[in-house]
């Protein structure tokens, strides 16, 4: 069973696919930046290192933690973490011998720009932006990646209806669903190397 790293477990999507974690036994390692959410998940048994994913020392220690067998999974997303932090995360995973990364943007990244409305790029173009730099530094490592961008996220239980595609798409899907497909790409070859785009056609706004 591949053990998982973790960074943006605190919530969301994150904490989503910590849940899977547990239910499936599976070792994880965890970098949360909030001292008391850090020490009851140490409590709960779970690997942790307190810090931020922006400071080099934490973000080495968190890997040397997981071990070089660890898959990565960043569903980061802060205006300093779109992109200052998951390119700490690649650099030193490729320094420290970690291989395979799963990273989470969003719809309207990389080559799906032109796709986005222009009030879209308005209100979420500089973080678009950034994630799309993320993916592109991310692409050009020589990590075993995969990127995954859904749509717009809700907090909901997982339907099991999300797809995934490689083309163009648009719509809703529930941060649950987000995580499960995650938890299924990690070991799955026919991923490697690909980028998708992650909605649940049955979900409306």
């Amino acid at each position: 069973m591949t053990p998982w790293l973790l960074f943006g477990a605190g919530s969301g999507v994150g904490a989503c696919l910590l849940e899977l974690a547990r239910q499936q036994q599976r070792p994880v390692t965890l970098l949360i930046r909030n001292p008391q959410q850090a020490d009851a998940l140490r409590a709960s048994g779970v690997n942790v290192v307190c810090g931020d994913a922006c400071d080099p020392p934490s973000v080495q220690s968190a890997c040397r933690l997981a071990g070089t067998q660890a898959a990565i999974v960043s569903t980061l997303g802060s205006k300093s973490a779109d992109y200052h932090a998951n390119r700490l995360i690649i650099d030193t995973a490729e320094q420290l011998g970690l291989q395979r990364m799963l990273l989470v943007t969003s719809i309207g990244c990389g080559d799906s720009w032109p796709s986005l409305s222009p009030k879209a790029r308005a209100i979420f173009g500089q973080a678009v932006r950034e994630k799309s730099l993320a993916e592109s530094w991310l692409q050009t490592s020589s990590l075993t990646y995969t990127i995954v961008r859904p749509g717009g996220l809700l907090d909901q239980p997982a339907t099991g209806n999300a797809q995934r595609m490689q083309t163009e798409a648009h719509g809703m899907i529930t941060r649950a669903d987000v995580a499960l497909h995650l938890s299924q790409m990690v070991e799955d070859e026919g991923s490697y190397q690909r980028i998708y785009a992650l909605i649940d056609p049955m979900l409306k706004r």
